[in-house]
């Protein structure tokens, strides 16, 4: 779809595994495989901002695209926003996709879900989750989003939380992916930091308490594998490797 854009921020340099973007998971780079998952939703054109010209190589390697940005943004969704205002120069894009570059089997279903929410509702922003099912939400490292349901299986976030919320559950998995509306996520990297995102360590919750609507889906499967420590890496390995992926 030429009015989207698929932008997935690489940072070098990770605070709790360093390089990690350019690490090995059977045979690819974690960035490559993130990058592949994203192209083959085919909901638009995709582009990695990174901060190193080593992702950069690695990404125009395979034959993508790639756009430089400044190593001391603040934020995922501020380097998103800077490759989209370098990539996207005649403003032909209204949506832009953010999918984390640490999603490295990220399953298309869940790209093609958060620019369909956006494009069928009036909310600002939209992103996902998957069901909890087993003790996970004890976890603070796993976020948990509090949803108001209008149907189904989707509604509106009322709330983001590293706590067990809502008292008694149901639990759900927040997934790191979000489209904006091109000016919803213009306005959004205008905001100052809120209290709550402070607090929560949430950047999502500055887009809440600034009166912006998050629309989100719950796909009820299990969550894309997150590489945020070795252990997770080592996880990743193992699972493309019973997989061949």
């Amino acid at each position: 779809m030429m009015d989207t854009l698929v932008v997935i921020p690489a940072r070098i340099s990770s605070t709790r595994l360093p390089g990690k973007v350019l690490e090995d998971i059977s045979g690819k780079p974690l960035i490559v495989r993130a990058y592949e998952c994203a192209v083959s939703a085919q909901v638009g054109d995709v582009i990695v901002a990174c901060d190193d010209p080593k992702v950069k190589d690695v990404v125009e390697g395979i034959g993508g695209m790639a756009v430089l940005t400044d190593p001391k943004l603040p934020s995922g969704t501020d380097r998103v926003f800077e490759a989209w205002q370098k990539f996207d120069s005649e403003k032909r894009y209204n949506y832009i996709i953010n999918v984390q570059g640490d999603l490295p089997f990220v399953d298309a279903e869940f790209i093609e879900k958060a620019a369909e929410i956006v494009k069928g509702s009036s909310c600002d922003i939209s992103t996902l989750a998957t069901p909890i099912k087993d003790e996970s939400y004890k976890c603070s490292s796993t976020v948990k989003p509090v949803i108001s349901f209008t149907g189904s299986n989707s509604g509106k976030a009322l709330y983001f939380s590293r706590s067990a919320v809502p008292y008694g559950g149901p639990y759900y998995n927040h997934v790191g992916i979000y489209c904006f509306r091109a000016e919803s996520l213009t306005r959004f990297v205008n905001l100052q930091q809120s209290l709550l995102e402070k607090t929560e360590k949430l950047e999502q919750l500055r887009a809440l308490e600034n009166g912006m609507t998050i629309g989100i889906t719950v796909i009820d499967k299990d969550s894309p594998i997150s590489i945020d420590t070795y252990e997770d890496l080592e996880k990743a390995r193992a699972y493309a490797q019973r997989r061949a992926l």
